[in-house]
């Protein structure tokens, strides 16, 4: 830590992650477990990434979604779990002021996308059910390219007003981030300067992503639902449940980590590890499951 000026306090150059328990046994279970579901989430991220690449009969806009939306989930993942999984085997894990921000950045980065890209997934489902004959024009390789442009614009944009509003904080006291990664909602409770304006328009931009990409999302599927149940044909029928299924899987499962992850406060006590990052970790496993088998047998409208 730095002196600030002529008084008693010191600038906080770099920062102590408590993690989820101080018990060695414990961590090594943990560590266990983590590094498990990591490797799996890594490797079924990349096999279906190879796969779409390499399989002719994948080439088309929902798989092409697919391929950036496991690449997303990957990163989102490898931002924070190996320096978690570090902090397991170290006494005391730190990290840098400007690490911790550049960190940050990326889960807002990843997490915007990630959302963005569920919700030009559900668009894709809702044309190619419900306007089958226009669907080759409406999700020409042009408009999916805008549409991947899009996404990843609004996680940059989402990931710039996190990391600028991390980096306006002044934290002139204590170090210690009762969390396993530099989240920000600890690291605004950390600060010793004016969080009115840094821990507003972060959360309001993060919600307006959030929000409107739910919106799409369950306006799409009401008007899916609606065609689906004015078919005659029970082969039509589950065919378009078939090529729904995976992806309302992945969009439940994603936006209920985040609202777990929003409205959870991190543990005051290492009694306990947050058990909702390990039971998010077991759903994306399951939902990466679901995505191959489908990959397996594509039933594309």
């Amino acid at each position: 830590m730095d002196a600030l000026g002529d008084g008693n306090y010191t600038e906080v150059t770099e920062f102590i992650l408590l993690g989820f328990t101080d018990d060695p046994i414990l961590q090594v279970i943990l560590f266990i477990i983590i590094l498990c579901i990591y490797l799996v989430t890594v490797f079924g991220n990349i096999s279906t990434i190879i796969l779409i690449r390499i399989s002719s009969q994948l080439h088309h806009p929902m798989y092409f979604f697919l391929s950036h939306l496991a690449f997303a989930d990957m990163g989102l993942s490898s931002s924070v779990t190996p320096n978690m999984l570090v902090n397991f085997l170290v006494e005391r894990n730190t990290i840098s002021y400007f690490g911790c921000g550049i960190q940050f950045g990326f889960v807002a980065f990843f997490g915007a996308a990630e959302c963005f890209l569920l919700a030009v997934m559900a668009y894709d489902r809702f044309v190619a059910i419900c306007s089958p004959l226009l669907y080759s024009t409406k999700m020409s390789t042009q408009v999916c390219v805008q549409l991947l442009l899009v996404t990843y614009i609004g996680g940059f944009v989402n990931a710039c007003s996190f990391a600028f509003c991390v980096f306006s904080l002044v934290f002139c006291g204590p170090n210690r981030v009762n969390h396993f990664f530099c989240d920000f909602a600890p690291l605004v409770k950390l600060s010793c300067s004016d969080v009115s304006i840094p821990a507003v328009v972060p959360s309001f931009i993060a919600g307006s992503i959030s929000g409107s990409t739910v919106f799409v999302i369950v306006i799409s599927y009401i008007c899916i639902l609606f065609n689906i149940l004015k078919m005659r044909s029970t082969e039509g029928r589950h065919k378009a449940f078939s090529t729904c299924a995976s992806h309302l899987t992945s969009a439940t499962s994603a936006f209920t980590g985040i609202s777990i992850l929003l409205v959870s406060e991190p543990p005051t006590t290492f009694s306990m590890p947050p058990t909702h990052q390990v039971v998010e970790a077991l759903s994306n496993i399951g939902t990466s499951a679901l995505w191959i088998l489908e990959l397996a047998a594509p039933t594309i409208v």
